[in-house]
């Protein structure tokens, strides 16, 4: 029994081989055998009855107009024996009609799209303009190109705005060096060493604007004189100048000795300067209450106009040197103020009315105009010096201009009125300050009599408050009591 079972499976060994060289033979290459994976249909062919009609033919790849070449070396390859004894394949499109019709039509919906799809590939490609925003070039950075031009601008405006600023301050200072050395026995004094020492040089706050200091003379504390230069090295500044010129200034304040100035308030200048000065200024506002006068009855020029606290102090700060110097320089002054009063600024009211007066200095303001109206040069700051020639002769005139005694008498009526207005205008922010300190107070008591634990101790804490705020009733009933029996 044993060796009838060995004699079957002996056959199927020897058939093993043979099957598996059919197939190798069959598939040489790899691209035949992947031509056979792709007939996922095969399995679904519908067979003939006849068994003598069955060829061992193997279904055709898929062909791609893409890849028609390939298609051609793979014919001219493959080679299927017939057992019908044809000798080649029939023509391609009728093999494909054949083989497609014995499968089911429904498995091969989309073909045709397929086909169509692949044809629609060969269409030639249409490259489109690249977007100008896209596109590299300089146009696509004009706006980094403007803002490095405006940098670069404002850079070198600054740097030029700077030299030209500080070229004009020392032309200046070279010009008038002389006289204030031969006036003064300290110029230039930086403040930063203990002891006075002359430096000889101006000092820069900024860069536009140059201070000098200068000390040691008669009847005089100090000057202190600022050169306000345009801000040239702003580019803002200056394209804001085109529409609204404006000009360099030269300002000297001069603070005078408590017994070297009588007490009276002055003030020339333009009169747009002068209608400025009296609306902001303290002194000029309290004590020159009049509208600007016309200069002419000293034969100023029609463009200046005088403040004056008394018509004593005009005749005689208005002697024939001075209106010498005045009118031949009437162009380059700005104003001319001279105050026993001198405080500064007003207060404004948002700023809270003070509850004393003021400090006030005994002092020379002077504002000079450069000439150029911006379009200044080194050289037209000599014509600058004639006027401070005109601030030393007004330190001295104002020394020994004094008043009579009705003109002084005039003065300190002026100012005891100006004290008791500004008494009379706190009085009421006392009172209101005084009316909150005592509820302050009383809210404070209050807080600390609540604060008590001890109820009997809170009681008599509370007793105590009452009797003290009877006294007070009282005592305002006796005044009041004491005010009628005066009166009757």
């Amino acid at each position: 029994m044993q060796g009838l079972l060995l004699v079957p499976a002996l056959l199927l060994l020897l058939t093993l081989p043979i099957s598996r060289g059919r197939y190798n033979d069959d598939f040489d290459d790899g691209e035949d055998l992947a031509e056979f994976d792709d007939n996922d249909f095969a399995e679904f062919e519908d067979m003939s009855d006849d068994p003598a009609t069955e060829a061992e033919t193997i279904p055709p790849s898929r062909v791609f107009p893409s890849s028609q070449h390939i298609d051609d070396e793979d014919e001219d390859e493959a080679t299927v024996e017939l057992e019908d004894g044809q000798d080649g394949f029939e023509d391609s499109e009728t093999q494909d009609q054949d083989i497609y019709s014995k499968y089911d039509q429904e498995e091969f919906e989309g073909i045709g799209d397929m086909e169509k799809t692949t044809h629609s590939m060969k269409d030639p490609l249409i490259i489109h303009t690249v977007p100008a925003h896209l596109q590299n070039s300089w146009e696509s950075y004009y706006m980094e190109i403007l803002m490095v031009t405006g940098l670069l601008a404002y850079i070198m405006n600054y740097i030029i705005g700077k030299n030209k600023n500080s070229r004009l301050a020392q032309a200046w200072f070279n010009s008038h060096r002389e006289l204030l050395e031969s006036n003064f026995a300290l110029v230039g004094d930086d403040g930063t060493s203990k002891e006075a020492v002359s430096t000889g040089k101006l000092n820069q706050e900024n860069e536009h604007i140059y201070n000098l200091w200068c000390s040691g003379r008669v009847c005089c504390e100090g000057m202190l004189i600022q050169l306000k230069f345009l801000k040239r090295q702003d580019l803002l500044n200056v394209l804001a100048r085109m529409m609204r010129p404006a000009c360099d200034q030269v300002q000297i304040k001069v603070t005078l000795n408590d017994e070297d100035m009588d007490t009276f308030v002055f003030a020339v200048g333009t009169k747009k300067a002068m209608a400025r000065l009296q609306k902001e200024m303290q002194d000029l506002s309290e004590f020159c209450g009049d509208k600007p006068k016309s200069g002419a009855k000293y034969g100023l020029p029609d463009a200046l106009a005088i403040l004056s606290e008394m018509g004593e102090v005009t005749d005689g700060v208005m002697d024939n040197k001075m209106v010498h110097y005045i009118t031949n320089h009437a162009d380059k002054i700005e104003s001319i103020h001279f105050s026993d009063q001198f405080s500064g600024p007003k207060v404004m009211q948002e700023e809270g009315q003070p509850l004393k007066l003021p400090e006030t200095k005994k002092t020379l303001l002077f504002t000079f105009n450069v000439p150029g109206m911006g379009n200044t040069s080194p050289k037209d700051m000599d014509a600058l010096l004639p006027l401070m020639n005109m601030v030393i002769y007004s330190i001295d005139k104002v020394k020994k201009l004094r008043l009579n005694r009705e003109g002084k008498q005039k003065a300190d009526r002026n100012r005891a009125r100006v004290e008791e207005n500004f008494l009379k205008q706190t009085h009421a922010q006392r009172q209101e300050a005084a009316q909150t300190r005592r509820e302050e107070k009383k809210r404070a008591e209050k807080e600390r009599i609540m604060n008590e634990e001890d109820p009997e101790r809170q009681r008599r804490l509370e007793e105590a408050a009452q009797r003290r705020e009877q006294k007070k009733i009282e005592k305002k009933q006796m005044k009041m009591k004491q005010i009628k029996v005066k009166a009757m």
